[in-house]
């Protein structure tokens, strides 16, 4: 579809609104990108993105949407330093309590810490033609007209004596995140709200950068230790640039890492395989503990409702947001902004509908994962139906039959990283290894 004279506003530059920037542009003459931030020139951390100084990683499929976005990106990342990891391959993987064995080769996926990231993804984002940063604004609320959405209202803080402004739009996306505060916009326009969906996992993280002896963990890159009943904690301990490493520690229900430096590593020694946690021990920590909170997993459902207020998507965190544990959170935002591409790319007419439900199949797989994995745990409240139940004792096994066998643990990898939809781990030649091989 060809460049129109058209003008999208979206709400939010983190990684959800410059994927969503980005694929408006192939439709809009005109982007502007509203920020709470004054955006930094350098990949440092943001006050914005408090989550943003935690392990992250771009899964095999996210990696290629953004190649796909961004050409070249990859390679200007891995000149940065970031590590091109084969999820199968370089990945200790230990889940349900079982050790995955290695993979064959395949796509592989990036490391980045979000800071180098996002900064990469929205230079190249600023250098497309009619894309605009406002920075430094916090967001008040839609501009309406007959019911439609026209436009948002901003109030700078700084240098404007707190004077509302507007910027008019033909679409307004709202990726200002898990807040959800188009819910109450557009619930003032007569709209219903969309049914929600949480799961209540209480999870805090902690967080801090490491050097490790050289060598130490390869050919490894990365080491993830999911929860099992009875220890509600996780850790990942990754490879990214600047020659790094960086410790992530988790405890969900309430059991939570400590800050202090060195009670956080003996904390990590209850998750971490003895071989690293004692690499751990002997690295050299290059900064301080940082910690956040991260209290329910939210699913809304908007592809449910019958009527949205047209000129407005909600996109992002904003329909759904993960527990940060099971990393998804890039990938299905990138996920999300192809699907925005392609519906655009079909024309304006019913885009929200259209999109939503186009939305909702990114997520499905996404949201059954990572809510079968908290309700696995019975320490985590919320409903268990029988199919959920049936699936966690499936997933259970593959886990240990994926501990020996190749085939069953490449089915897993590939569902992981969002190569093969959820289903394939119910295919005949899998679920036969599973069931006969326990």
């Amino acid at each position: 579809m060809g460049r129109t004279t058209g003008h999208a506003v979206v709400l939010g530059a983190s990684m959800g609104g410059l994927l969503a920037a980005r694929a408006l542009t192939e439709t809009y003459a005109r982007v502007t990108l509203v920020e709470r931030d004054e955006l930094p020139a350098e990949p440092l951390n943001r006050r914005g993105v408090p989550q943003g100084r935690h392990v992250h990683v771009l899964l095999p499929r996210g990696s290629q949407v953004l190649g796909s976005f961004f050409p070249g990106l990859a390679g200007e990342l891995g000149l940065a330093g970031v590590p091109h990891t084969q999820l199968a391959r370089q990945i200790r993987f230990v889940v349900s309590g079982h050790r995955l064995t290695r993979g064959r080769p395949g796509p592989v996926m990036l490391q980045p810490t979000r800071a180098t990231l996002e900064h990469a993804v929205r230079r190249r984002v600023a250098a497309l033609p009619g894309v605009e940063f406002v920075q430094g604004c916090d967001v008040s609320g839609l501009v309406t007209s007959a019911g439609r959405v026209t436009g948002a209202r901003f109030v700078r803080r700084s240098g404007a004596g707190g004077q509302e402004e507007t910027v008019e739009a033909d679409l307004v996306v709202d990726a200002l995140g898990r807040s959800g505060r188009s819910v109450e916009w557009v619930s003032r326009l007569g709209y219903p709200a969309p049914a929600e969906e949480r799961i209540k996992v209480g999870i805090k993280y902690v967080s801090c950068f490491f050097r490790t002896p050289p060598g130490a963990l390869t050919p490894e890159q990365g080491v993830l230790v999911g929860p099992v009943p009875g220890r509600t904690r996780g850790m990942a301990f990754m490879a990214c640039e600047g020659d790094r490493w960086l410790l992530t520690v988790a405890g969900m229900a309430g059991d939570h890492p400590p800050t202090d430096p060195d009670a956080l590593v003996d904390f990590a020694g209850t998750i971490a395989p003895r071989d690293v946690h004692d690499v751990i021990v002997r690295s050299d920590r290059l900064s301080d503990p940082v910690t956040h909170a991260f209290p329910s997993s939210v699913r809304r459902r908007y592809e449910k409702l019958s009527a949205y207020p047209e000129g407005l998507l909600v996109f992002g965190d904003g329909l759904c947001s993960f527990n940060p544990i099971y990393g998804q959170g890039m990938t299905v935002a990138s996920l999300q902004a192809e699907a925005l591409r392609a519906c655009l790319a079909a024309g304006r007419g019913d885009l929200a509908h259209r999109f939503y439900r186009a939305a909702a199949k990114v997520i499905d797989p996404a949201w059954q994962l990572s809510a079968a994995g908290d309700l696995a745990l019975p320490e985590i409240t919320g409903p268990r139906p029988l199919l959920t139940r049936l699936i966690n004792r499936y997933v259970a096994r593959l886990h240990r039959v994926g501990a020996t066998d190749v085939a069953v643990a490449d089915a897993f990898w590939r569902v992981a990283g969002y190569l093969d939809p959820t289903p394939a781990l119910l295919r005949p030649r899998v679920a036969l290894r599973v069931l006969t091989r326990g």
